[in-house]
């Protein structure tokens, strides 16, 4: 039987995993349960959908999430470039065409000479002939992994996934926003006036709030109404609901996602007492999404609320917010610095399910679990990434056995290690911890193209 590498989902890892590998000289078979399967959160059948905002993370390179798509624009990857070429305005960030952007990721999957894509449900059956036959297999299912396969995997790990749960903020058409209004400015006037704002007065701030407080709310996908889970919902902590922000205080809004500090009101000259800010969904710039507006109310209730939105009284939404339950496993008790399975060998986990957060880190482990996953097909020794790379910070986040609730996290600062010699002032810190990064990576990846059978 001709050798080949399995990857399950079709989201921003596996393509990643599967690119990675082919690109390596192994023949891939992706699966990909949509359209055949559907997840309530998707609305296309295009590879790499992004189902929640259209941002890729800060543009600068001396960022943590700049830092990271550097390394994984070194090792290959197929996300970054395609989003380069379909970004839409987004200021400092690096916004994408949803559309064009997964159109473009599809075709080049679809195009490349050593993957088969296959439009199926994957199931627990499947995954134990292959481990069965000594098979590589990648699971890159994300946070809408199916419930066979997700009791599958939560049989492997021996306890149930944990979980939270995360949100897609509404979107609405441009044309319909009233520009007397709504005004475009960046805060300080930084990345340019990609962003558009709605700017609220105090009374209309707190009409609103309470309106939001007091709203309908809707049950997440895949949860029952009677379902125990739904009384101690778990949030991301960038993915929490508007509402549930505001009931927290009447001002937590203000002072949180409607800030309105670097802002300028042109028809007062003045700093509005709170904003929501719209960001392009498009090139084109006809549709914009409610920056941190995700939600769990009822579609009604979205409309009538969010059209008290100074700027948005006759709004049309083109997609209103849903909420989702996310799944993970805890990966530093069952996965090895390489992504692998502890107890199964030749089984990977990538993606968000492994307890990265964010298309960037997804991809990224996506990329590192189909380096892996040649690597281990071919019997070459694993190479971990040095501890001070981003790789190595994110990996670190992954296998630290402290006693605590593990939960996902984002590329950031406080994963990259601190200097031995204690360094005061932030922005030299952070320097270095870039050089440091830097550094590591190359001689990282210089490893890695020296291994043998073309490996890198």
């Amino acid at each position: 039987m001709m050798r080949m590498i399995t990857v399950v989902g079709g989201g921003f890892a596996g393509v990643e995993a599967a690119w990675a590998a082919a690109n390596r000289g192994e023949r891939v078979q992706l699966f990909e349960m949509r359209p055949i399967c559907e997840t309530g959160a998707h609305k296309t059948d295009f590879l790499a959908e992004l189902v929640c905002s259209n941002s890729f993370k800060s543009k600068l390179l001396t960022s943590p999430a700049g830092q990271l798509k550097a390394e994984m624009l070194a090792l290959g990857s197929i996300v970054l470039p395609t989003a380069e070429t379909h970004s839409v305005p987004g200021g400092e960030a690096l916004c994408v065409d949803r559309d064009e952007f997964a159109s473009a990721v599809t075709e080049k999957i679809l195009n490349h000479p050593l993957i088969e894509v296959i439009r199926q449900e994957f199931t627990p059956d499947m995954a134990n002939t292959l481990l069965g036959q000594g098979e590589t297999l990648i699971i890159c299912t994300g946070p809408l992994t199916s419930r066979p396969l997700g009791e599958w995997l939560a049989g492997l790990t021996g306890k149930k996934h944990l979980y939270f749960y995360d949100a897609v903020s509404p979107t609405v058409d441009a044309s319909t926003l009233d520009r007397s209004i709504v005004f475009a400015q960046s805060r300080y006037d930084k990345g340019g006036d990609d962003y558009l704002n709605c700017p609220f007065e105090k009374d209309s701030y707190l009409a609103f709030v309470h309106e939001l407080v007091h709203a309908e709310r809707a049950l997440p996908h895949g949860v029952a109404a009677d379902d125990e889970t739904l009384e101690k919902i778990k949030y991301f902590a960038g993915c929490t609901p508007i509402e549930a922000i505001a009931e927290g205080g009447e001002r937590s809004l203000a002072f949180g996602n409607f800030k309105p500090v670097g802002l300028t009101d042109p028809r007062t000259g003045r700093r509005p007492y709170a904003a929501l800010q719209l960001r392009p969904e498009n090139r084109e710039k006809t549709l914009y999404s409610l920056v941190a507006c995700q939600n769990r109310l009822k579609w009604g209730e979205q409309k009538r609320i969010f059209r008290m939105v100074p700027g948005l009284e006759n709004a049309e939404f083109v997609r209103f917010g849903v909420i989702h339950r996310n799944t993970f496993i805890d990966s530093p008790k069952v996965l090895t610095p390489w992504l692998e399975m502890q107890d199964y060998p030749g089984l990977f986990i990538a993606g968000q399910i492994t307890g990265v957060e964010g298309y960037v880190e997804s991809a990224a482990m996506g990329i590192y679990a189909g380096i892996a996953a040649v690597r281990h097909t071919r019997k070459v020794d694993q190479i971990v990434p040095p501890r001070p790379s981003a790789y190595g910070s994110l990996i670190s986040h992954l296998q630290d056995p402290t006693p605590r609730e593990f939960a996902p996290m984002n590329i950031n600062w406080g994963l990259f290690p601190d200097p031995e010699t204690e360094i005061r002032d932030k922005q030299i810190k952070r320097n270095w911890k870039l050089k440091q990064a830097q550094d590591a990576f190359a001689q990282w990846e210089e490893k890695l193209t020296e291994t043998p059978n073309q490996i890198q």
